[in-house]
C-alpha cells in the first residue's frame, strides 16, 4: 500500500474515532440535562401552569394523614406555605419565642403521644438554632420530624439569603436527612421520612424545603423567568432552560398519592429468648428490674406495662421516663441506694437501661449476677460490655413488650418476699434520713428538701413533671414522686438545659386536664423563661418552681472544692416572678419570710394556673450538702 494512503486511513480513523467520543459526550451530557430537567418524564406527566395550589398543601396532607395535631415554630417566610396550609387542615400551629424551644415542645408530644412530633423552622439561623435539640432528640431515643425552609433549588451555593448546606448540619444528628427537589417528591419523602423516625430505634429525621417546592407556579414562575429575557442565542438558551426547570418542578405536582402511614418495623425478643429469661428468673433468689426511657415507648401501653410489672412482683428502679411507671407509692418501686442492690442481685433486668455515664459505664453491676439487657440499638445494647461488665443475655428488642412477654410466661411465679422488703425497708430509711435533712435550718434562704417536700406534699394525682436544671432538679429527683406512667419529662442523656419550655408547652397540650410543673434551675431557667409569652399566648398554663440559689450550683459544688475558685458560677437573686409577669404570667417570691405561708403560696399558685393564667414561683432557697459528691461531668 502506498505510504500516503496508509497515513491518510489512518488519521482519518483518529479523526472518527474523536468524532465518536465527542458525540458520545454530547450525547451523555444531553442526557443528563434531560434527566435533570425531567424532559422526558414531561412527556407523560401535564403541568397545571394555571393552579394556584403550592407544596404547602401537600406537605399539610401528608402531616394530617399521619394524625399530627400539632406543629411548633417560629415564623419565617421559608416555610409560611407550609404554616398557612396546616391551620387550614386543623394542625395547630403552635409558636415559640426560640427554634430550640419548638423543637422541644415537638419531642414533649412524641414522648407522650407515641406519635411523631413536629416542628418546622425557617432557613439558615432557624435551622442552626435546632440543632442542640435535635441532637437531644436523638439521644433521647424521640421520634421527630424537623422541617426546614431552605433557599430555592437553583439559588442553592450563589449566596441567597440564610443559604447554608444544611443536611450536612443534620446527618450525625438524624436517621434520615433529605432535601425535596421537586413539588411530586413531598409525599413520598415524607411518608418515608414518618416510617423511619419510628422505626426500630426511634429518632430525630431531618427534611427541607427550598421554596420554589412550596409556593405556587405563577409566582416561582415570576421569580425564576425573567419576562425581558435577552434574544440573543444564549439568553434564549437560559430562557429554555429555565422554563424546563419549572415545568420539572411542578410537573405531576397535584396527581392524586397514597398518603396513608408506611409499616413501621421494630425487633423484639424471640420466643426463645423469652423462655430462657424465664429459666433464670424463676430460679433467682434476688432479681432486680432497672427500667429506663425505651420502655414508655410504643407499642406497648404504658398501663398494659405497668400491670406487667406489679404482676411479675420484683423490685424496680425506675431512670429517665419510666420514673412514675409504678404510681407513688408503690412497694415494688425502690427508689434509693440502688447501688446497693445491685451488689446484692443475682439477676439484673436492664429493661432499655444503658450501662453509660448514668450506672457507671456498668461498674455498679456485680460480676457475681446474671445480667439481662434488652434495647432497640444494638450500640446501646452492649455499651461498654466486657469492658466492665458482660451480659448473660444480650437480647436486642423492644424492652416493654419483652417485660409484657415474660410477665405471661413467668404465671405463678412469685418473688421472694424477704428480698422485697429489704429494699423497701432500707429505701424507708433512706428516705426517712431525707425528710430530717428537709427540716435543718439552712445558712440562709430557703432549705430546697423542705420545699420539694412541701410541692410533692400538694401535687395533684394528675400532675406532671417537666426537669429542666442541675443541682435543685437532682434533688428534686430524689424527692418529688410523679403520679404515674408517663407523668415526668426530663432531656435525657445529654443533660441539656433550656428544656422547660418546650417540654411544658407540648405537655399541656397533650394533657390539657393535667397540672403541668416546670422544676427548674435559676441558671436553666434563663434559656426559656421567654416561653412564658408562648404559654399566655396559646393558653397553656403552667406553674414554674424556681430553686432560685443564685448560682450554677451543680459546677460549683465541684470546682470550689477542687479549683479553688467559684468564677463564672455566681448569679443574682433576680426578680423572674416579676419577669413573668411582664410576660403576661402570675408570679410569686417565696422566701424565708414568708416560709410558714408556703403550702398557701402554691395553693394560690395552683388555683391561678387553674383559672388558665401561667405561674412561677421564684423560691429563694440556701445550700445543703445533699448532693455532696456527685458529679457534673
Amino acid at each position: 500500500m502506498n505510504p500516503d494512503m496508509t497515513v491518510a486511513t489512518s488519521a482519518l480513523g483518529g479523526s472518527s474515532t474523536w468524532v465518536l467520543a465527542l458525540l458520545g459526550t454530547l450525547i451523555v451530557t444531553l442526557l443528563g440535562a434531560a434527566h435533570k430537567l425531567g424532559l422526558i418524564y414531561q412527556l407523560w406527566h401535564q403541568v397545571d401552569t394555571k393552579s394556584t395550589r403550592h407544596g404547602g398543601e401537600t406537605v399539610a396532607e401528608v402531616l394530617k394523614a399521619h394524625g399530627v395535631r400539632y406543629m411548633f415554630t417560629l415564623v419565617g417566610g421559608h416555610i409560611s406555605p407550609i404554616l398557612v396550609a396546616c391551620e387550614k387542615l386543623g394542625i395547630r400551629i403552635v409558636d415559640t419565642r426560640h427554634e430550640a424551644t419548638a423543637v422541644f415542645a415537638a419531642d414533649a408530644v412524641a414522648r407522650l403521644s407515641g406519635t411523631v412530633g413536629v416542628a418546622a423552622v425557617t432557613a439558615g439561623p432557624g435551622v442552626t438554632n435546632a440543632v442542640t435539640a435535635m441532637k437531644n432528640a436523638q439521644m433521647a431515643e424521640s421520634p421527630l420530624l424537623l422541617i426546614g425552609g431552605a433557599a430555592a433549588t437553583l439559588q442553592k451555593g450563589r449566596g441567597a439569603l440564610q443559604d447554608i448546606d444544611q443536611l450536612s448540619l443534620f446527618k450525625p444528628l438524624c436517621k434520615f436527612c433529605a432535601s425535596v427537589k421537586t413539588v411530586r417528591e413531598i409525599t413520598p419523602v415524607l411518608r418515608k421520612a414518618m416510617a423511619i423516625a419510628q422505626c426500630d430505634t426511634p429518632g430525630p429525621v431531618f427534611v427541607e424545603f427550598p421554596l420554589d417546592v412550596l409556593y405556587p407556579y405563577h409566582l416561582v414562575e415570576r421569580e425564576l423567568v425573567e419576562n425581558d429575557a435577552s434574544k440573543s442565542l444564549l439568553g434564549k438558551i437560559v430562557n429554555w432552560y429555565l422554563h424546563s426547570y419549572l415545568r420539572n418542578l411542578f410537573a405531576a405536582a397535584w396527581e392524586m398519592r397514597d398518603l396513608s402511614p408506611l409499616p413501621v418495623n421494630m425487633p423484639k425478643a424471640t420466643k426463645e429468648q423469652v423462655q430462657q429469661c424465664v429459666e433464670l428468673i424463676s430460679r433467682a433468689k434476688k432479681p432486680v428490674i432497672l427500667l429506663g426511657s425505651q420502655v414508655t415507648l410504643p407499642p406497648t401501653p404504658v398501663k398494659m406495662l405497668r400491670d406487667a410489672l406489679e404482676e411479675l412482683g420484683i423490685p424496680c428502679f425506675l431512670g429517665g421516663m419510666a420514673r412514675g411507671m409504678l404510681g407513688r407509692n408503690s412497694p415494688l418501686h425502690i427508689r434509693q441506694n440502688r447501688r446497693e442492690a445491685l451488689k446484692e442481685a443475682d439477676v439484673v433486668i436492664l429493661a432499655g437501661t444503658v450501662c453509660d455515664f448514668r450506672l457507671s459505664y456498668g461498674r455498679v453491676l456485680s460480676k457475681c449476677s446474671k445480667i439481662i439487657a434488652v434495647n432497640r440499638n444494638q450500640e446501646q445494647l452492649l455499651k461498654n460490655a466486657n469492658l466492665f461488665w458482660k451480659p448473660h443475655m444480650a437480647i436486642k428488642g423492644d424492652a416493654g413488650s419483652f417485660l409484657v412477654h415474660l410477665s405471661q410466661d413467668l404465671k405463678g411465679y412469685s418473688c421472694p418476699q424477704d428480698w422485697v422488703t429489704s429494699l423497701k425497708e432500707t429505701d424507708y430509711m433512706k428516705e426517712k434520713a431525707n425528710r430530717e435533712k428537709a427540716e435543718k435550718r439552712t445558712e440562709q434562704h430557703l432549705n430546697p428538701l423542705k420545699l420539694l417536700h412541701h410541692v410533692d406534699f400538694l401535687l395533684p394525682e394528675d400532675s406532671l413533671l417537666v426537669a429542666d436544671g442541675g443541682d435543685f432538679v437532682a434533688s428534686a429527683a430524689y424527692i418529688v414522686k410523679p403520679r404515674g406512667p408517663l407523668s415526668w419529662l426530663d432531656p435525657g442523656a445529654f443533660g441539656t438545659l433550656g428544656i422547660g419550655g418546650g417540654f411544658a408547652l407540648g405537655a399541656k397540650l397533650c394533657r390539657p386536664d393535667s397540672e403541668v410543673w416546670i422544676l427548674y434551675g435559676d441558671g436553666s431557667l434563663g434559656f426559656s423563661i421567654m416561653e412564658f409569652d408562648s404559654f399566655v399566648r396559646h393558653k397553656t398554663p403552667v406553674i414554674a418552681l424556681v430553686g432560685n440559689d443564685a448560682c450554677w450550683s451543680q459546677i460549683s459544688r465541684e470546682q470550689v472544692p477542687m479549683l479553688g475558685s467559684n468564677v463564672a458560677c455566681g448569679l443574682d437573686y433576680l426578680d423572674y416572678h416579676i419577669v413573668a409577669e411582664g410576660l403576661g404570667g402570675k408570679g410569686f417570691l417565696l422566701t424565708r419570710q414568708n416560709e410558714d405561708q408556703m403550702n398557701d403560696i402554691i395553693r394560690t399558685a395552683q388555683s391561678e394556673c387553674g383559672k388558665g393564667r401561667p405561674v412561677l414561683i421564684n423560691a429563694l432557697i440556701g445550700k445543703t450538702n445533699f448532693r455532696e459528691g456527685s458529679i457534673a461531668v
